[in-house]
């Protein structure tokens, strides 16, 4: 062997563990649970448009549900029944890093217009137990025994609606698209969902840390199937909306660069069902609620009323 040969062998090997521990790195920020998401959120100060909204949600009498995923996590969820007995539930999905505070302002809006609401705490987050972020891929099995929970407590003439935000958008559109989902779910709105982990990953690497995608995001994914269970291109809400028959609120911040905006069209045009789509005007990541209150309720309510009849 030339010392040339010794040299570059030398030099692919350096390479490789430089990438297997930037890898490593960046799975930890990613899809290690980080012990701040089990905390409540700050709470909003009175001069925010959903000031009500969450202290209003938060003030309620809540029931606390529990539930056992398949791999023998314990998961925490709170129910607030409405306040006239009706059917018509709405579970709530979360996003990365947050817990079920979080979903308070959306929480009072459901309640608002008659739902019952379930909030749970996704895998690896609040009060729920698990490691290993699920990005909505495995979550979407959780959700699949929150619902059966639902119908089993509430009965079967339940009527479901899944609403989530961001990464819980994505756990929403995921579950929507399951073979075995429940009739007793009638439609689905989704608020900022990426496309695909891969793509929502391979975006991240050059906006927030001016890396390019090829190979690092690759060796997370892999690290990813060895310790989570999937890889990132598994993890696809966009395909799962293929497959889905329900009626879809898809909504978007049209100033969204954390999860771009075009990738709401391409979930879009994904659907082979009854749709709509609303995009909040200059609105940041999951901030149209906040930009623009009136118009994201009246939005919710009338797709509701359209589609949960």
């Amino acid at each position: 062997m030339t010392k040339l040969v010794r040299w570059l062998l030398g030099l692919v090997i350096i390479l490789g563990i430089l990438l297997l521990i930037a890898g490593m790195y960046f799975f930890q920020v990613a899809q290690v649970r980080d012990p701040k998401s089990n905390q409540p959120d700050t709470l909003r100060t009175e001069t925010n448009a959903l000031y009500q909204y969450e202290h209003q949600f938060l003030a309620r009498e809540k029931q606390t549900w529990y539930e056992t995923s398949n791999d023998g996590l314990k998961l925490d969820a709170w129910y607030v029944p409405a306040d006239k007995k009706t059917s018509k539930t709405a579970i709530l999905a979360h996003g990365w890093h947050n817990n079920k505070t979080t979903m308070a302002i959306y929480g009072e809006l459901f309640h608002e217009l008659g739902y019952n609401v379930l909030i749970p705490d996704n895998r690896a987050h609040g009060e729920s137990q698990g490691k290993m972020i699920g990005y909505g891929w495995l979550d979407r099995r959780d959700y699949m025994q929150w619902l059966h929970q639902i119908i089993k407590k509430n009965g079967q003439q339940s009527d479901i609606v899944m609403y989530g935000m961001s990464m819980g958008a994505a756990t929403v559109l995921s579950t929507s698209g399951e073979k075995d989902l429940p009739k007793q779910v009638k439609a689905v709105i989704a608020d900022s969902s990426y496309t695909s982990v891969w793509e929502e990953m391979k975006h991240e690497a050059g906006d927030m840390y001016g890396l390019p995608w090829f190979p690092l995001v690759n060796v997370v994914s892999g690290i990813s199937k060895i310790r989570a269970g999937y890889t990132y291109s598994e993890a696809s809400p966009v395909k799962q909306v293929a497959k889905s028959q329900q009626p879809t609120l898809f909504i978007q911040g049209g100033g969204d660069t954390f999860v771009p905006a075009h990738m709401v069209y391409t979930l879009y045009d994904a659907l082979h069902a009854p749709k709509e789509l609303w995009i909040g005007k200059n609105s940041k990541h999951i901030q149209s609620f906040n930009d623009h209150p009136i118009a994201y309720r009246e939005k919710v309510k009338t797709f509701l009323e359209k589609y949960d009849q």
